[in-house]
């Protein structure tokens, strides 16, 4: 069985985490990430894995009932969290253990927030969903709020699903040696 993005979404663990951290989020970082993958020649279904995952490590900071954004920015660490997360998770559903492995490293590095500045040397794929990930992000992180309907959060995965299957399966130019 081939493990899709709709597969990632049917299952318990990912509904949960991905809910919490911002489902609307994580499909849009997963669709901005489908178009820089094909305008860069990388992977598209590693990096929109990678994208639609990058945040299932988030914890909920709260302060009296509030969202508490700078206490969250201060003792940050979801994406330590959530590449264990989400390598256990891929691992579970049949992914390649090595492209689980790219997958969750690229989950790790998506973000800065909880190393020392500039201390990053990113992979092509790592940067691709840190790039996809920042531009979807609003102030104060309202883009983990904006709510979706699961029906339709299937509907727009399952339409970058086939996308993906259609560009992996293009001929390719063999290049010369």
């Amino acid at each position: 069985m081939s493990v899709t993005l709709v597969t990632i979404i049917e299952h318990p663990i990912a509904q949960k985490y991905l809910d919490r951290s911002g489902l609307n989020h994580a499909i849009s970082v997963a669709e901005r990430a489908l178009t820089l993958a094909t305008q860069r020649g990388l992977d598209a279904d590693t990096a929109t894995k990678a994208a639609l995952l990058h945040d299932i490590g988030h914890y909920e900071w709260y302060t009296d009932g509030t969202w508490n954004y700078d206490l969250y920015r201060q003792n940050d660490i979801h994406a330590i969290k959530g590449a264990e997360r989400a390598h256990k998770l891929l691992i579970r559903l049949g992914e390649e253990p090595e492209r689980a492995k790219e997958i969750a490293l690229a989950v790790l590095l998506h973000t800065d927030s909880y190393l020392p500045p500039g201390s990053i040397n990113r992979t092509p794929l790592q940067q691709l969903v840190h790039e996809a990930d920042t531009l979807e992000e609003q102030p104060g992180g309202l883009h983990h709020y904006e709510k979706i309907p699961f029906e339709e959060a299937v509907q727009r995965l399952h339409a970058i699903d086939s996308v993906v299957h259609r560009f992996n399966n293009l001929p390719r130019i063999a290049s010369e040696n």
